[in-house]
């Protein structure tokens, strides 16, 4: 009798059961994927925003000095700063770190930065250097003052290329040192024209 009791109460779960515990599943998994996207597109924006926010900085000094930031030649130009270029109108890439030491001194951006090497950088989403400075990217045919993101992923690089400019990693005004793919991951420079 005991064991007649048993087998009654020892049945399986039905195959309904089984589907909506894997649809469950599956929207849980679907669900944590999305947000992952969106953190990843998120930290994109932001990294295109920082550049283009740097890019407005340099122009607003430009226009208020006649000189580029960094550059600059003139003692305590802007005030408060200890560091000058010298003034040959290009950013070279000692200069890039007064740039940001510059901008920050005259109000247009925000942070402190010691234009001495030490603390010098702002630092892009993905936790690496943002340069800026006059130099030609491999197989560029001439100069010009370019932004430098270090250590980007692949994917990012790619996805920045391809809002910015063609989606090749050798053309344009957008370069990568490399091409964009899994096995180069992190794309060690891109350069984006100023």
């Amino acid at each position: 009798m005991k064991l007649e009791f048993l087998k009654r109460n020892a049945r399986g779960y039905t195959l309904v059961e089984l589907a909506i515990v894997l649809v469950i599943i599956g929207l849980l998994l679907a669900g944590v994927l999305k947000g992952q996207q969106l953190i990843q597109n998120a930290r994109v924006k932001n990294v295109m925003q920082q550049v283009d926010g740097i890019r407005a900085a340099v122009f607003g000094f430009y226009d208020k000095y006649g000189v580029f930031p960094g550059d600059e030649n003139n003692p305590n130009l802007p005030s408060g700063d200890t560091h000058n270029g010298n003034g040959d109108g290009r950013i070279s890439n000692s200069e890039t770190d007064m740039l940001f030491e510059d901008l920050a001194l005259s109000n247009y951006i925000t942070g402190n930065y010691d234009g001495d090497g030490t603390d010098s950088l702002p630092k892009h989403a993905f936790g690496s250097n943002i340069w800026l400075y006059w130099t030609r990217p491999d197989n560029q045919s001439s100069y010009d003052h370019y932004f430098r993101l270090d250590n980007l992923p692949w994917d990012v690089a790619l996805e920045l290329d391809m809002k910015l400019d063609d989606g090749v990693y050798n053309t344009g005004t957008v370069r990568g040192n490399e091409d964009y793919t899994e096995a180069n991951s992190p794309i060690q420079y891109l350069y984006i024209r100023l």
